[in-house]
């Protein structure tokens, strides 16, 4: 696993040993990037973007809008193995334009606990068996998390058969190998 593009580009990311954490596959993420930057249904521009990025592993999501200029990159993980390598892999960028959440998601937008800050892009990356996403997509929308134009990106396995929630917009679907990619506001 490694940076595609931008001021890190090539650097290898850490992975993690085990099972419990599914990495985004290169040719993935580079199709989301390529989808972002030359659609002219998205009107995000990374440089200088404020990034949630959900479920947040191994980083290599949210560490891929640093290398291409985002203002600012929000973690959320609580697995601690994965917490660990997250943390490795942005000590290297030797950046400090990021805050690391070490909490579930699901409990953190349940609480009162705010983020005060509106997001160009919501990356949401859970275990392809996590069926609670509309839960999700419904507190951040509740909380107001998203910029108007802001999108969400949600990453499920290509046979998921996940109805999401119509209080979104759903702006394009994608599948790359086992990945079903939804890209909605």
């Amino acid at each position: 696993m490694r940076i595609i593009s931008g001021k890190f580009k090539g650097k290898k990311l850490i992975l993690p040993k085990d099972k419990n954490t599914r990495p985004l596959k290169d040719l993935v993420k580079e199709s989301i990037f390529n989808l972002l930057k030359h659609s002219n249904k998205i009107k995000i521009d990374i440089e200088n973007s404020l990034i949630l990025d959900l479920f947040s592993g191994s980083g290599s999501f949210g560490i891929e809008c640093i290398s291409r200029g985002s203002q600012n990159v929000y973690f959320f993980e609580n697995y601690s193995k994965a917490i660990e390598i997250l943390q490795k892999n942005l000590s290297k960028l030797k950046k400090n334009n990021y805050k690391i959440f070490k909490a579930d998601c699901f409990m953190f937008f349940d609480s009162n606990e705010k983020i005060n800050k509106k997001f160009d892009i919501i990356f949401i990356d859970p275990p392809y068996k996590e069926i609670r996403v509309n839960n999700l997509l419904e507190k951040i929308l509740e909380k107001k998390l998203l910029k108007n134009n802001g999108i969400f990106i949600i990453h499920r396995h290509q046979k998921d058969k996940l109805e999401l929630t119509k209080k979104i917009k759903m702006i394009d679907i994608r599948i790359y190998g086992n990945s079903k990619i939804y890209i909605a506001n």
